[in-house]
């Protein structure tokens, strides 16, 4: 479980890395402005696609039960493997056609504004995306059960490199308009589409994986599979959703030129509580925060749910306790730290990296703002992920997805009383809220099915990680405010440097178990 975690930490810090230079691009030559709002809502629908195939329903759902069948009857296996590959793509096809055409009607008869009508273009053009990156998240589910981490892994690191090279491409050397750079970047997420899909096929064929179109869906596993997969799409996205719903609300109440400072309720006058940009500075926001737990949570719950997957298979509960308990310390000994830091150096950090080109000193102080509160729900997101799998290797998904339905409607609730006093920040804290709300649901329940088991030291872990992560948090800001007066990189460096050193101190004169995490050997009793 370790090796995968360290082998998918490795690959997904070189692609988080690209990420954050293709988001640095991004507010280089828009900012937080009402292009880069538009992009952001357009690339919406296929990026919340990944969220929920590539690190969700589709993968969960097929690697349990792929799983089993190759242990069983590879050729069985193969079927299954086919079978949901077409299926998938039948299903995507017919849903992108229903959104270009509803999309077109909206464009053609409503008379949108034209920020609006950008956004539709946007969306119509990006759409067919969702239909590979959900392609590349059931080969990656196929090639995670063979214990393949690494091409999955590089699969974002392609749409990055394309990103980036057609932002810098489009706006230095052809010297495009911004709005028609914007168009230019969308048709190259379709290329890149193409190309991340095909590089899975490579390793998939070294495991002797084939896929061709079938279409088998009476067989008993792949209508157990459509069956997991429903709720699940619902439960184990629930942060995504919840993000979307964030954007969502932050287009709908934030004024602009176009819209005004105002809109009528009910015979009243009422000023809406956020303004054009709010939408951008939520995304750059999301994109700090994400980089953690993609890179260090999201990675350490595709490693492990494997092994939890294959302990319920064996029906080993006290191994399955174990691995459930490891993932639970786990995520607590990489978010507790990740919080801390994030909260420490959240405005030196925004600013060095986004603020340039449009992107303005006032549109770092917003969104660091609104990072401050994302970061605190980064042990709950973390949490998420654990919990969530871990129902999903005992084929079981409906407890995840009602979970999820109160914190998504939780979230919609808060969102809307919390932008008043907040704005876009409110919405990050109702996010974080409600990471916690579903994980305490999740433990509780899994507590019943499972025993007491899974919570075996882990409360002697977290104790351990907060007295080190507290200790950490306090010396890095003395270092930091120390250096006031240094460049902003200087600041950042010495309060990560410090950091890293005194955690990873702490760790060891602790004895913290979960520092295996990232040595790979267990320390000395």
């Amino acid at each position: 479980m370790f090796k995968g975690f360290r082998q998918l930490v490795v690959l997904t810090i070189v692609s988080r890395v690209l990420g954050m230079c293709r988001d640095m691009a991004f507010a280089f030559f828009f900012g937080a402005t009402g292009l880069m709002d538009g992009w952001v809502i357009a690339f919406m629908i296929p990026n919340l696609a990944r969220r929920l195939f590539g690190e969700g329903a589709a993968s969960s759902s097929l690697i349990p039960i792929y799983s089993r069948q190759l242990e069983i009857d590879r050729k069985s296996a193969d079927v299954l493997a086919s079978t949901t590959f077409t299926v998938v793509f039948v299903i995507l096809a017919c849903i992108v056609l229903v959104g270009e055409a509803v999309i077109w009607g909206w464009y053609s008869f409503f008379s949108p504004l034209p920020a609006t009508a950008m956004k539709l273009s946007l969306s119509g053009l990006m759409l067919p995306y969702m239909i590979l990156i959900c392609l590349v998240a059931i080969t990656a589910g196929l090639l995670n059960a063979h214990k393949h981490f690494a091409m999955p892994a590089v699969a974002p690191l392609i749409l990055n490199i394309f990103i980036i090279g057609s932002l810098f491409f489009s706006g230095w050397v052809l010297s495009m308009k911004p709005q028609s750079q914007l168009y230019f970047v969308a048709c190259i997420v379709l290329v890149a589409g193409i190309v991340q899909l095909a590089v899975q096929f490579i390793p998939l064929r070294m495991h002797g994986v084939l896929i061709r179109p079938s279409w088998q869906v009476k067989t008993e596993e792949f209508q157990k599979m459509i069956l997991l997969m429903a709720p699940m799409i619902f439960g184990l996205t629930v942060t995504q959703i919840n993000t979307l719903a964030d954007v969502s609300i932050a287009a709908w109440f934030s004024g602009s030129a176009q819209k005004g400072a105002a809109f009528g309720w009910f015979g009243r006058e009422i000023q809406y509580p956020m303004w054009e940009g709010a939408v951008s500075q939520l995304f750059y926001s999301q994109r700090l925060y994400q980089f953690p737990l993609g890179v260090l949570g999201i990675s350490l719950a595709t490693a492990i749910f494997p092994v939890m997957s294959s302990d319920a298979a064996k029906n080993n509960i006290d191994a399955l306790c174990n691995t459930i308990a490891k993932g639970i310390k786990g995520a607590m000994f990489v978010a507790l730290p990740a919080t801390a830091g994030l909260i420490l150096v959240r405005q030196p950090l925004v600013s060095l990296i986004f603020e340039r080109g449009k992107f303005s000193s006032a549109d770092t102080t917003s969104t660091a703002f609104i990072l401050t509160f994302y970061s605190i729900g980064l042990a709950g997101f973390f949490m998420q992920q654990i919990c969530t799998r871990a129902f999903y290797s005992l084929h079981e998904s409906k407890k995840p997805a009602q979970s999820a339905f109160i914190a998504v409607v939780i979230n919609v609730v808060l969102n809307l009383i919390l932008i008043w006093p907040l704005g876009a920040a409110g919405l990050a804290l109702s996010t974080a809220f409600c990471s916690y709300l579903q994980v305490v649901i999740l433990l509780k329940s899994l507590a019943g099915k499972l025993g007491r088991k899974i919570f075996d030291g882990v409360v002697v872990e977290f104790i351990k990680t907060l007295i080190i992560t507290l200790v950490m948090f306090a010396v890095s800001l003395f270092v930091m405010n120390s250096a006031h007066s240094l460049p902003r990189i200087v600041q950042l460096a010495a309060a990560v440097v410090t950091a890293v050193i005194l955690y990873t101190i702490g760790a060891v004169l602790l004895k913290a178990e979960m520092l295996s995490l990232v040595t790979g050997r267990k320390l000395l009793k």
